[in-house]
Parts: structure tokens; C-alpha cells; sequence
């Protein structure tokens, strides 16, 4: 029996689904590599932000995020890729899903996995940039801190079961609040959702030996978003992320567990606009406003507080 979770079933989530299609577009020859992705917001937009999920993530774990943020006028694509099994594959197919959409350049905002690989990308294409900025979200430069790196060769020979048994250990409720846990239960209901070749090709990526060359994206504007209690990855994995990029911008959330951008995605859309208007006034916005210059002296100003300082100069901004 298939799990459903509440928020699945919230008039939120729902609104989501009638109202912004899922496109299914095959980028190789043979038609057997489908990408599902959401777009919402103005295709005007040339630069959009793409947000990338984590293993056991489906591209909908971003509907706050492509229903909030295309409010404001931002494009957001969230994109869900299919089966590959090594990170040069993965970043061939998804130059491909680019060229299909015509976008030269783009944002990433990538979670756990997700993030990995937006480096990676970046890293990879950085002799003829595809990305401009990285929102990097509870995630990590180096894939040797995971525990199953020794057995990920054989990750496409386990059942599904075992698979979604292995990333559920990650998945604990205990002393959660009640965002957090539906956050949780989202998640547990993709994961289920997921094909026996999605899991083991995404936990191959995951596990496989790889790090990321941070030196060659020393000049990319980068914000690192990540949690202060606890979360599957360490204090260390984190810290380690702080070292590979001094001039990154930290943006920190006091909670919200593995999933922030569903447990807290007040917060973490407020961040990704603070990132975004650094471009803004540019060819390179993602936003439609700022594209058309779109006067703002009369906004109100953001609702909340948040913390958002840099690294290297210390300064702090409160918005």
C-alpha cells in the first residue's frame, strides 16, 4: 500500500499540481533518458534559477519554491534527472536538457546530492560557464564521507527495498516539530515513488569516489545554506564546505532538519532572493522585475529577520 503524506494533500501542494504541468523531455538519441522538470515564472527569463533535489528527492520537493518565488517574478525550474550513473554522464545529459530549454546560463540551488553535482557542474563547465551562481543547501564538496563508498559498484544489483531502507535510516523523527516531521513524511512518499534504477544510479553518484575542484569556481558568487540542529550531515562535512569557499555568503537557519526548503521555505526563499539581487539590473537576473527595471523605492520591506553575512569581510545584513 502507497504511503500519503498530509502534505501532499494540502490545498497548497495542490494548487501546485493544477496549475504548473510537469514536462517530460527525452535529451538523448535513443529516448531512454526522460528529465521531468516544473517551470514557472516568466519565460522571458534567460537565466532562471534550477533547483536540483537530493537522492531521494523528486522534482516537486521544490513546489514551495517554484510557487513562491515565481510570485515575485523569479523563473524557477525544478528538475528531476533520470538514470545516470557517473557524474560526467550526468552533466552531459543535463547540457542537453540546457540546449533543449535555450538557456545559456543559469542559476543552481542544489540539496545534499543536488548540490554535489551543481558544483560538479559548474566545476566541469567552467572553461565555458553555463553557471552563474550556486545556492549550496546541506550539502557537500567530497563524497568519501558516506559509508557505503566501498560497496557503491554494486548499488544497481540491490531490490528497491533495500535501497529506500539504506537512505530511510536518515530519516528520524524523534524531537522534530511538526514542519519538520511533514517534511519528512513528504520526502518518505517520494522516496517511494521512485524507480529501483533512480535510487541505485543517484546512490551510485552519491557514494562513488569524487570531490569537488573548488579552486576553479573561486570567482562564482556562492551562498551556503545550511542548518544549525541536527541534519545528516556533520558539523565537519559542513565546515569542510566553509573551507572550499572563503568568499561564499553563509545563510543560516536555526532549524529545519534535512529538508529546510519544505520545513522552512519562508526562510530559505527569502535567501535565494537575497542571492538573486546581486544580479539584479543585469542580463544575468533571474528575475523579471529587476529585468525590466521595475521601480521599487515604494516595496514594502521583506517581512522577518534573517541573518546573512560574509565570510571574508564579516559584515552582517539584516533584512
Amino acid at each position: 500500500m502507497s504511503f500519503v503524506s498530509d502534505l501532499s494533500q494540502t490545498s497548497e501542494y495542490l494548487s501546485f499540481r493544477s496549475s504548473i504541468p510537469l514536462r517530460k523531455i527525452v535529451v538523448d538519441c535513443d529516448g531512454s533518458k526522460t528529465w521531468r522538470i516544473y517551470d514557472s515564472g516568466p519565460k522571458s527569463v534567460s537565466c532562471p534559477v534550477i533547483c536540483l533535489p537530493p537522492v531521494s528527492g523528486t522534482a516537486d520537493v521544490f513546489f514551495r519554491q517554484v510557487m513562491g518565488l515565481a510570485a515575485r517574478g523569479v523563473r524557477v525550474i525544478a528538475a528531476e534527472s533520470p538514470a545516470y550513473w557517473n557524474i560526467k554522464e550526468w552533466c552531459d545529459g543535463f547540457k542537453r536538457l540546457l540546449d533543449y530549454l535555450e538557456l545559456d546560463k543559469v542559476h543552481l540551488f542544489g540539496a545534499s546530492l543536488g548540490g554535489f553535482i551543481a558544483q560538479k557542474f559548474a566545476e566541469l563547465t567552467h572553461n565555458c560557464p553555463r553557471v552563474i551562481s550556486l545556492v549550496l543547501c546541506n550539502t557537500f564538496t567530497d563524497t568519501s564521507i558516506f559509508e557505503y563508498k566501498d560497496s557503491s559498484a554494486l548499488f544497481w544489483l540491490l531490490p528497491s527495498v533495500m535501497l529506500k531502507r539504506m537512505l530511510m535510516a536518515n530519516f528520524t523523527t524523534e524531537k522534530n516539530d511538526k514542519r519538520i516531521k511533514e517534511s519528512i513524511e513528504f520526502m518518505t512518499e517520494r522516496l517511494e515513488s521512485l524507480t529501483q534504477a533512480d535510487l541505485a544510479s543517484r546512490l551510485t553518484l552519491n557514494c562513488s569516489t569524487g570531490y569537488v575542484q573548488a579552486n576553479r569556481l573561486s570567482n562564482m558568487p556562492v551562498t551556503i545554506m545550511d542548518v544549525w540542529d541536527d541534519s545528516a550531515l556533520s558539523s565537519h562535512v559542513r565546515e569542510d564546505l566553509h573551507k572550499c569557499y572563503p568568499h561564499a555568503k553563509l545563510a543560516h537557519l536555526k532549524n529545519g532538519g534535512n529538508f529546510p526548503y519544505l520545513s522552512r521555505s519562508d526562510e530559505v526563499n527569502l535567501h535565494l532572493l537575497i542571492h538573486l539581487r546581486q544580479f539584479d539590473g543585469t542580463e544575468l537576473s533571474a528575475s523579471y522585475v529587476s529585468l525590466h527595471k521595475m521601480p521599487s523605492s515604494n516595496n514594502q520591506p521583506e517581512q522577518g529577520t534573517v541573518s546573512y553575512f560574509n565570510q571574508r569581510d564579516k559584515f552582517v545584513e539584516i533584512s
